[in-house]
């Protein structure tokens, strides 16, 4: 089997030919090794390095700043509020881009080797690493056309004049993918005139040229980096954007692919328990293609189809799309799950429900999101036309009506139901930070900024949020109370670990249920979310399902224990969970 080395050596090949790929790595072997040579040996700490996760693997995402309070860092606050309030319910941080930026919330970086000093400092950010598994973005197919290299490229220096793309305005470009609603391309001031630079999210943010060794070896310099500051996971921001061919679509290129290939074989080689998750909001068969073959790309990919999907299923009252897709869900090898997550600070994308849902369901999803009081962003496609991208609202809003006059338990079990489908499910969680508190929809936000997305991006007065989770009456305590008691029953439990047996199975169209079974087979959960509003009385052969015959099962969240003997007789109220598991 090759080493890592290479593995390396033969994608740069493939990439840039024989004799610059020697040259790539006679600059990037002295880093590799001395990032190897640096990382101390695992200790028996609960947080020590380990190349894959398990049960134990929660991960909360969050800004910086999410936390904020007069006179300190906003990430010491963040540390000292996670620390009081979350403690060690959770073991995983992503810290949304915290480099300094121009736009975007931080996905418009300047450097990325820098914090930002509004934030605070790398120190602040490896005080977190003491408590927390942390993930770092790695927003590496555009930069901030405020930033250093940028500002060299238009001032033509080397080796920066060759960092950005820049194309002829007459090509035709009418093949290329887009995400946004924006220009492709943004005439740009330089030393030698105007210049078109490619730029597939905004005009300041400028695409990066992967035809550029000097880049490549750059981007990869700054993966080390981020291995040396503490990341055990390293999130690939926008990745199927990354190599352009004009002609083609321009997104999940052989070369895309190839360049991750070879960050992979890269941290193998220096530090080969820091993961790698792809984000791609693109079809599901699209988005999974980044596991590669299961050993030489993503350890970890956004599941972006099940937070739509799973919309659906409470807004239907039928789960029936939601199991038909699960039932197809499997990792392709032990190295490798999905990054599963309910609610992300872009919204919800609606792009990964092409060929699950009908165009009527998504426009449905659509329709209600409006109903619910969130926004909707769009993308242009070649034909001129334009379609629905990614819904703007907060998941507890997307679920229940912000309008009506339900009562707000609930609302509070819908949401909770959901979350439940997050923790039980096959793969790691990722728990955004509004999701934990049953944050509501932002629109004043949205008056303040124009940005459709900031209705999902409020950050909180540390005091003020403190004294709302202090009131049992309150909407944020009585969720995290519940997500709480949720997650601790999840960490426990052997079967839950990302890569154990999961098994959908058809109960009723109201109930999303499968049975999840432990790597060595000593442990079964049968698990049971309703997604409608109205009870569901069921039978179940337990026998059938894997459980002994005339076990007890008991539910792990509630304590009630109940005879299956040949036959479990349930009833499973409205927006009702049970995980099921055979009495010791």
């Amino acid at each position: 089997m090759p080493t890592p080395i290479e593995r390396l050596r033969a994608h740069l090949i493939s990439l840039y030919g024989n004799t610059t790929a020697e040259h790539i790595l006679s600059r990037l072997l002295p880093r590799i090794e001395q990032v190897r040579s640096s990382r101390t040996p695992a200790s028996p700490s609960p947080l020590a390095p380990r190349p894959s996760p398990d049960e134990r693997d929660v991960i909360l995402i969050t800004y910086g700043d999410q936390v904020q309070e007069a006179g300190k860092p906003p990430l010491q606050s963040l540390d000292e509020f996670l620390g009081a309030t979350v403690g060690d319910m959770i073991n995983g941080l992503h810290i949304l881009p915290f480099y300094p930026y121009t736009s975007d919330d931080g996905f418009s970086v300047v450097d990325y080797r820098q914090v930002d000093p509004a934030l605070g400092t790398w120190e602040d950010v490896r005080r977190l690493g003491s408590r927390f598994r942390l993930m770092f973005d790695a927003v590496i197919n555009h930069i901030s056309a405020a930033s250093p290299w940028f500002q060299a490229f238009r001032r033509g220096e080397t080796p920066y004049a060759d960092y950005f793309i820049t194309v002829d305005p007459a090509a035709d470009l009418s093949a290329v993918v887009r995400p946004r609603t924006l220009p492709l391309l943004t005439p740009v001031e330089t030393a030698h005139g105007v210049q078109q630079v490619w730029t597939t999210f905004s005009a300041d943010q400028i695409d990066l040229n992967y035809r550029s060794p000097d880049l490549l070896v750059e981007v990869l310099d700054v993966l080390l980096f981020y291995v040396e500051q503490g990341a055990q996971l390293i999130r690939l921001d926008a990745i199927g954007f990354l190599w352009k061919e004009i002609g083609t679509s321009c997104l999940h290129l052989p070369q895309a692919h190839t360049l991750i290939q070879a960050m992979r074989a890269m941290l193998d080689a220096a530090a080969p328990d820091v993961l790698l998750v792809t984000e791609t909001n693109v079809p599901h068969r699209e988005n999974i293609s980044y596991f590669g073959d299961g050993v030489n790309e993503a350890q970890m990919v956004y599941n972006f189809t099940l937070p739509p999907l799973t919309l659906h299923a409470f807004h239907a009252q039928d789960a029936t799309a939601l199991a038909r897709w699960a039932a197809t869900l499997a990792a392709p090898s032990a190295q490798t799950t999905f990054f599963n997550f309910m609610a992300s600070h872009d919204g919800v994308g609606v792009r990964p429900l092409e060929g699950i849902l009908s165009q009527a369901e998504i426009d449905a999803l659509v329709a209600r999101t409006l109903q619910h009081g969130g926004l909707v962003n769009y993308r242009n496609h070649p034909d001129g036309s334009k379609s629905a991208y990614e819904l703007n609202i907060v998941y507890f809003d997307a679920l229940n009506d912000p309008h009506s006059n339900e009562p707000l338990s609930t609302q509070i079990d819908r949401f909770l139901a959901s979350q439940a489908i997050l923790l039980s499910m096959a793969g790691v969680p990722g728990i955004y930070v509004h999701s934990l508190f049953g944050s509501r929809n932002w629109r004043a936000g949205v008056e303040i900024t124009q940005h459709n997305r900031t209705i999902n991006r409020r950050k909180f007065q540390r005091n003020e949020l403190e004294s709302t989770l202090r009131d049992p009456a309150s909407l944020p305590h009585q969720v995290l109370a519940r997500y709480r008691h949720l997650i601790a029953v999840r960490t426990a439990e052997a079967a839950f670990h990302p890569n154990a047996g999961q098994q959908v199975i058809h109960l009723d169209p109201a109930l999303f249920s499968f049975v999840r079974t432990s790597l060595d087979d000593s442990s079964r959960v049968l698990c049971i979310h309703n997604v409608a509003g109205h009870a569901v009385d069921l039978v179940v052969d337990p026998v059938a399902l894997g459980f002994d015959n005339a076990a007890v099962l008991v539910d792990l969240i509630g304590g009630a224990a109940f005879m299956s003997g040949d036959r479990l007789q349930l009833a499973v109220p409205s927006y009702g969970v049970y995980w099921l598991r055979s009495a010791a």
